[in-house]
């Protein structure tokens, strides 16, 4: 009974925001696939969010992504779907960005693969920027763009610094002014260093901002301490949507009482993730709804 009114109390909270997560999951192949107690984290993470982009998914025959789909319908609150960038990278290595998002709260307008042809600075990229505009009815800012990046370590300055092309790009083809960049930019220790930062067009625009700062430390290792995974807001309109201090890294390790051996199997960095506010009306009939439950 404390189980179910515990998690009664955890779902209320969930609904009155839309919460939206980023997560490298350490070369998502077949291996992993096959590990029950691997998935089964993975799930679990991923159900706590409403949208959540996972990268370094490495999967030539597509099956990785219906495969987690069917596991995370089975036994998540509220259906999801998913939507998949092509395979990505140079030569023969190559992966794929996803993003899981729960039906009921968000809906995919449009989807858009950067082709990476800037006349003069072709193929900037490693693996190229996948980009989503979702439609969200019930939070305050009602539709927004999500560009996802998982730069190379050593080309990490000059493959944030290019997103600020990107987002120029995405304005001229969308009419929208709210834009979410997030993954696993490798922006930290030794691949971006402090004096480099001046060169990041997407840090020295005052009108971008970064809400996990570089003190963060989204990595598993204790003998680490990087910010590697970052969020970058940009719109007026969305920077004011988000809830107050929603800005997290998720320890997916002390939650679920693992050991480090048990989650460096799942991945070497933790989730990252952050929190819109829904509008007054649904926050509202979410909290009738909630009492009458509880």
């Amino acid at each position: 009974m404390l189980r179910f009114f515990l998690f009664l109390l955890f779902f209320c909270q969930a609904v009155q925001s839309l919460r939206i997560c980023s997560f490298n999951v350490r070369s998502f192949g077949e291996s992993k696939r096959t590990k029950p107690e691997i998935i089964e984290v993975i799930v679990e993470i991923i159900s706590r969010c409403d949208i959540m982009l996972l990268m370094e998914i490495k999967d030539n025959s597509n099956r990785i992504c219906p495969f987690l789909l069917e596991k995370l319908n089975g036994q998540s609150e509220g259906e999801y779907n998913f939507v998949v960038s092509n395979r990505l990278g140079r030569r023969n290595y190559k992966e794929q960005y996803a993003f899981f998002y729960r039906l009921k709260r968000v809906s995919v307008k449009q989807t858009y693969q950067y082709p990476d042809l800037q006349p003069g600075d072709e193929d900037a990229f490693s693996r190229e920027p996948f980009v989503v505009w979702f439609t969200s009815p019930r939070t305050v800012v009602r539709e927004f763009v999500i560009i996802s990046m998982h730069t190379m370590p050593e080309m990490a300055v000059r493959e944030i610094d290019e997103l600020y092309d990107v987002f120029l790009d995405v304005k001229l083809r969308w009419k929208t002014k709210n834009f979410i960049f997030m993954g696993d930019f490798n922006a930290g220790c030794g691949y971006v260093a402090k004096k480099q930062w001046k060169n990041i067009r997407l840090r020295n625009h005052t009108d971008f901002v970064w809400i996990i700062d570089d003190k963060s430390d989204t990595t598993v290792k204790p003998t680490t301490h990087c910010p590697y995974d970052r969020v970058v807001l940009h719109g007026d309109k969305l920077i004011n949507a988000i809830v107050p201090d929603s800005a997290n890294i998720f320890d997916f390790q002390s939650a679920f009482s693992m050991t480090e051996e048990q989650a460096l199997a799942v991945s070497d960095h933790f989730p990252i993730e952050f929190q819109l506010r829904t509008t007054r009306h649904y926050s509202r009939r979410r909290a009738r709804s909630c009492r009458a439950l509880v």
